[in-house]
């Protein structure tokens, strides 16, 4: 951990899910690519660079992109449904045996007066489903949210609702997750064991992030 950090002063901790909760960020680069290949690698790869770039972006923006300005066509709502369609078949048998962050239920028992939820850019749908499946779900109490709302969305309503009560901690592994949190004033860790941005410890510097490469780190 690059400085000393607590849990203690927050009342409500938001996870992003991928990367953050479990291990499945490169599942969902590769569901990408094997959505999209038959279009041609070039493509395929394309869309893939424009994912990393986005991390915490939903698919449906994504393949949005991927229409509009990879395979320069006319925006088909249509055609943006089946590639979410396909996609979400192969990423949620995955999710179903990908890691889950093993820390997660030492950092309960040790913080219990937080109350936890999930802000992300996967499918709501989904993830409640996988979450639930995978005896996780319990561990948010205060709810699992996801696209097709932003984050921005889920965490303005979310506040308005007095769902999430200050002090209050977003933890995520994408610059986005950042952005998204700062926008509302949450205060901001980075988890980078699993993340896919590349130059996360720079921008971490840059910004003045805190950051720990797991929770097990916490626990030493």
């Amino acid at each position: 951990m690059n400085s000393p950090f607590s849990f203690e002063k927050y009342r409500t901790i938001v996870f992003d899910c991928d990367g953050v909760i479990l291990d499945s960020n490169k599942i969902k680069t590769l569901a990408f690519y094997e959505v999209t290949k038959d279009f041609g690698k070039e493509k395929a790869d394309a869309l893939v660079d424009f994912h990393l770039l986005n991390g915490g972006v939903s698919r449906n923006k994504k393949f949005k992109y991927f229409i509009c300005h990879i395979l320069d066509e006319e925006y088909s709502e249509e055609k943006n449904d089946q590639l979410c369609k396909e996609y979400g078949e192969i990423v949620s048998k995955k999710l179903l045996s990908c890691k889950i962050n093993s820390s997660l239920l030492w950092l309960k028992k040790n913080f219990p007066n937080n109350n936890w939820l999930v802000v992300s850019g996967g499918n709501q749908v989904e993830l409640r489903s996988i979450f639930k499946l995978r005896k996780i779900d319990i561990l948010f109490e205060k709810g699992i949210y996801g696209s097709p709302d932003s984050k921005e969305e889920i965490l303005g309503r979310e506040i308005k609702k007095k769902n999430i009560i200050f002090p209050s901690l977003f933890i995520g592994d994408s610059k986005y997750d950042y952005l998204a949190s700062s926008q509302y004033n949450l205060d901001f860790l980075f988890l980078s064991k699993w993340t896919e941005f590349s130059d996360w410890k720079e921008f971490c510097n840059l910004k003045h992030i805190p950051f720990i490469n797991s929770f097990d780190e916490l626990e030493q």
